[in-house]
């Protein structure tokens, strides 16, 4: 069942959308970092999250989509939105790589090889 998830067809209501700044703060255990995310997105009531891949091993940078998705018909006005995502349990062996629509960003966080 697994291994047919990747061949399932694309969802029309959902969208990576692109971001002006991603940045890894750090959380308030020492050696845990918050992933924040933030931009601009095209619609009133879209809904924005951050998605982290699905991987087997662990990669250099995990990945983590800005993804964008609307209920019912699209209010088409800019709006800012920032999403912030704990990282516990989903950094690479070097740090995070955030994907948007039109760019992607690695971070490097501190403490990993």
């Amino acid at each position: 069942m697994a291994e047919n998830f990747a061949k399932q067809p694309a969802s029309e209501s959902v969208r990576l959308i692109d971001f002006d700044e991603a940045k890894a703060v750090p959380g308030i255990v020492p050696g845990t970092f918050i992933l924040v995310v933030s931009g601009t997105k095209p619609y009133l009531n879209m809904t924005v999250r951050l998605s982290p891949l699905v991987f087997i091993a662990q990669p250099e940078y995990w990945g983590i989509e800005v993804v964008g998705s609307l209920s019912g018909i699209g209010l088409p006005a800019t709006t800012p939105y920032t999403e912030s995502l704990p990282l516990d349990g989903i950094t690479g062996t070097k740090g995070i790589e955030v994907i948007g629509a039109y760019r992607t960003e690695r971070i490097d966080l501190p403490g990993r090889a």
